[in-house]
């Protein structure tokens, strides 16, 4: 089984180093017969290749089974006609990674706002206000004067429908709860659209309770009673924006993992950006890209069916737990005395140990 790491841009490098040492240890320790290659992206690539992605690259993220791609600095990069391939939106429309899967937990040990946050943002991934996403052909941003600037918004039967059942899944997985955020008293059609398919979808799983919040009621009500919810499906642009406000929430976006998961195919990819300013000072928490990690094994065991890359997702989720619960065993930004390498090897040492 092949899995393909790119290191993205700023502390990408830092995390990605520190997430592969964890992997591999999990690679020795379980006999996983993994095979983790490492390729060039982002301004690395942009600089040696003239392109952020080459298609060489392509080529190998298509024949990998699974992709850990660390943080990118897309907003300096130029136009892609010029070389300036937004990474993160190539791969979701290309591989079509309808399922962005973001979870929020408090940890013991780490300082979070809310110590009882314990719950999953589920986030349609292909679609909504997002322009690269919303058009056949073209932006869905466009100027219809010099001084009026106009969004498409994209909402699909077809899309609604694959999320909800994503998200009813793992709902049942977990406390048989499912909340739908939405805005469909003032966008009547397109979340009106996007709810009533979730409700059509959720009603064939028995035992599932369902209700309903709209998404400017919600970042208040996660900040005053995070444990009232568990599993949360939503729009793109609402799932971005809540999925964060949960991570700080949960002690930070340090500690905000996610996974892009479609059919086929499925990238680790940490919620938070590429830190540009700490890069190369080896002070970055690696944890969220970990963790990403772990998602991605346990989504490619529940794909093909082998137990050992589930049981390795557990060992590393609970490897980093065990770290994180040591105030002396943290990264700086945690109030802890231990650099991004050093935080890597550690959880490695667990893992093995």
């Amino acid at each position: 089984m092949k899995i393909l790491v790119l290191d993205g841009d700023g502390i990408g490098p830092e995390i990605a180093n520190a997430t592969v040492a964890t992997v591999r240890a999990l690679n020795h320790r379980l006999n996983l017969g993994l095979e983790i290659n490492r390729a060039d992206s982002g301004l690395s690539s942009l600089k040696k290749n003239g392109v952020t992605l080459t298609e060489d690259v392509m080529e190998q993220v298509a024949d990998s089974d699974g992709v850990i791609l660390g943080p990118t600095h897309s907003m300096i990069y130029p136009a892609p006609e010029d070389g300036g391939i937004n990474l993160s939106p190539w791969f979701r429309k290309t591989f079509d990674l309808y399922a962005n899967i973001r979870p929020a937990r408090a940890r013991v040990g780490i300082p979070a706002m809310a110590v009882d946050i314990d719950l999953v943002v589920v986030r349609e991934n292909t679609e909504g206000f997002y322009a690269d996403r919303s058009m056949y052909q073209g932006s869905g941003e466009f100027m219809a004067t010099e001084d009026v600037a106009l969004a498409v918004r994209k909402i699909t039967r077809q899309a609604s429908r694959r999320i909800a059942e994503s998200a009813c899944r793992l709902a049942m997985t977990r406390k048989r709860k499912l909340t739908i955020v939405h805005k469909r008293n003032v966008l009547k059609l397109s979340d009106g659209l996007f709810y009533d398919t979730v409700r059509e979808v959720a009603a064939d799983f028995d035992d599932l309770e369902v209700d309903e919040v709209i998404v400017d009621a919600m970042a208040a009500l996660l900040v005053r009673q995070p444990a009232a919810y568990d599993v949360i499906v939503t729009t793109n642009m609402f799932g971005d924006i809540l999925s964060d406000l949960c991570a700080e929430l949960s002690g930070g976006l340090g500690l905000g993992p996610s996974i892009n998961a479609g059919t086929d195919h499925a990238i680790a990819q940490a919620a938070h950006g590429s830190a540009p300013d700490i890069a190369g000072q080896n002070i970055a928490n690696p944890t969220a890209l970990i963790m990403s990690t772990a998602m991605l094994l346990e989504w490619l065991g529940d794909r093909h069916n082998r137990e050992d890359l589930t049981a390795a997702a557990r060992r590393l989720g609970d490897a980093v737990d065990a770290q994180l619960s040591d105030s002396s065993g943290r990264t700086k930004d945690l109030g802890g005395p231990l650099g991004t390498d050093a935080f890597g090897d550690a959880v490695a040492h667990r893992i093995i140990g």
